[in-house]
């Protein structure tokens, strides 16, 4: 049997989801006698012990909810007749209609079976049940628009970012001073996750429109080529943006032209001939493209903290270093990155730099040690000539009085070290920001590798082409002469600390999709698979693919 009072509470709430679909506050305080949809009640409903009895047992063993009812005095907040309840509710539901445009899991939040159970409450039961799932709804919105989906380490060691995760008591209390102040408070405030929702969505359309069209069957097209396959390649050109519709059959100026603007956007040498690595890029599929910018999106949520109005940005895919000073690229180097192999990727995290080392001695990693050179040294005791032996104390041990064969990957007690100098492996320069991981920017002796467009070869660290440029670009904040006291230390041949006045906040990324300064898209390839695996992840929570 339903109370009378509980038959009118549900016609106000068939009222805030209406306010939630855009119905007027008039519409709703109709009366129930002219057919409207509610009715004019009491702005308070009398909390009875079936009420609290069923608030309190969905709420078991949360805490954060659990905490936020009880401070109420176990009060609806929901649920409640009053404009703050129909506020509230209509303020979520509408958020959670949004929620794909956001890339996120709609299902996880279920909007539509909420708004089901506004219309299907039969008891009080009922209805502290649904206090629950609407608060809950708001927690997991929150968190996932504000950092996140997935948890990125259980899915890839690689990525040691920490979360910002909003605190759940944090979010309640917000959202009851001012639900959409909260709401609209959630998104990442970086302008590149408004540039990857725009992405998405017209990538989403060229889809439904039939995408790009069939692909190029040719393993390579220059310039004066002719054919089915230059047609297939002024075709898709045209599709993707690049070429204005054309009647020529020949690979002409205007299709090289197009081919270099290509190339320029997939960090590819512009050489306007669509050889191999271009082909592969040109033949990928639309849907591929959203994929990247889908987790592009997610992992904007994952860095969703203040980046410094001057810092470093490292895209591990892009193989470039960037200095950002005020939202502008103020200095750019290409870089070298960790090998495709598990235990050379770069991992991704932020961290800040706090001091250059000119004239480094390099301390060989204890994992190159077990891996590549304590195998090395039992074949041979006087291999690496080039590195000292050094005990716990920082005392140079002679060879000879190691049994190297003695020692195992486990319980070798020394370092490796290698002192200053230009054929040292960090070269004449390291850029240190202190971390768990022992990553860090350097210069390189050896240079041939940054000439090539993929350039996954270092074993973690960051090598950069561009080192004492980048030296002088960090330190113009605290010198009138940046170029001239690098080069003093360095010149001097010592092993020299210059601390950083202001520490620069670093972010090793990891973007396959990205906008350039022009908010033009720029795609990379998935070098160490991590995408691949977060997009399947992301789907599989339920963003719509």
């Amino acid at each position: 049997m339903v109370s009378q009072p509980l038959s009118r509470m549900a016609l106000v709430m068939a009222a805030g989801l209406m306010l939630a679909a855009g119905g007027s506050a008039q519409a709703q305080v109709s009366g129930a006698a002219t057919g409207g949809t509610a009715v004019m009640v009491p702005a308070t409903v009398p909390q009875t012990s079936g009420f609290r009895q069923a608030l309190a047992a969905a709420a078991s063993g949360d805490e954060a909810v659990q905490s936020f009812f009880r401070d109420r005095g176990y009060d609806a907040f929901w649920t409640g007749e009053g404009p703050e309840g129909i506020t509230r509710r209509a303020a979520l539901l509408a958020a959670l209609d949004g929620a794909d445009f956001h890339a996120l899991p709609v299902s996880r939040y279920d909007a539509r079976g909420l708004r089901l159970a506004f219309g299907q409450l039969r008891s009080e039961g009922d209805r502290g049940r649904l206090e629950i799932r609407m608060t809950r709804a708001l927690l997991d919105y929150a968190r996932d628009l504000s950092s996140g989906v997935l948890t990125p380490a259980r899915l890839d060691p690689g990525i040691v970012r920490t979360l910002p995760r909003p605190e759940e008591p944090a979010v309640l209390a917000a959202f009851a001073a001012d639900p959409q102040r909260l709401l609209n408070s959630l998104s990442p405030r970086n302008p590149e996750y408004v540039r990857l929702l725009r992405a998405r969505a017209d990538l989403q359309r060229q889809i439904a429109g039939g995408g790009w069209g069939p692909g190029i069957a040719a393993k390579s097209l220059r310039p004066g080529a002719q054919g089915p396959e230059v047609i297939a390649l002024r075709d898709r050109l045209s599709a993707m943006g690049y070429l204005s519709r054309s009647a020529t059959a020949s690979y002409d100026g205007a299709i090289a032209a197009a081919v270099r603007a290509f190339q320029d956007d997939q960090g590819l040498t512009a050489d306007g001939v669509a050889g191999e690595a271009t082909l592969r890029a040109l033949n990928t599929a639309a849907e591929d493209r959203l994929a990247a910018v889908t987790v592009a999106i997610e992992r904007e949520r994952w860095a969703n903290i203040p980046r410094g109005d001057r810092h470093i940005w490292v895209n591990l895919t892009d193989y470039t270093v960037k200095l950002i000073d005020d939202g502008k690229v103020s200095f750019e180097t290409r870089a070298v990155i960790g090998s495709t192999k598990d235990d050379k990727r770069t991992p991704e995290f932020s961290h800040r730099m706090t001091y250059l080392e000119v004239n480094p001695d390099w301390t060989v990693p204890p994992g190159i040690i077990r891996r590549d050179y304590l195998p090395k040294l039992q074949a041979n005791p006087n291999a690496l000539g080039h590195l000292k032996v050094v005990d716990s104390r920082g005392r140079e041990v002679p060879r000879s009085a190691i049994n190297f064969a003695a020692y195992s990957a486990r319980n070798f007690p020394f370092s490796l070290k290698q002192p200053p100098g230009p054929s040292n492996a960090l070269g004449r320069v390291k850029f240190m920001f202190p971390n768990p991981w022992s990553i860090y920017l350097h210069d390189t002796p050896d240079k041939h590798l940054f000439a090539r467009d993929a350039r996954a070869f270092s074993s973690g660290c960051v090598r950069l082409n561009d080192p004492f440029d980048f030296a002088y670009a960090l330190l113009a904040r605290q010198s009138d002469d940046p170029k001239g006291l690098f080069q003093r230390v360095l010149n001097s041949g010592k092993q020299t600390r210059i601390t950083l006045e202001e520490p620069v906040p670093v972010h090793l990324d990891y973007r396959t999709a990205f906008s350039d300064a022009r908010g033009k898209m720029q795609y990379r390839r998935d070098i160490y698979g991590r995408d691949a695996v977060f997009y399947a992840a992301l789907v599989k929570a339920g963003v719509t693919p």
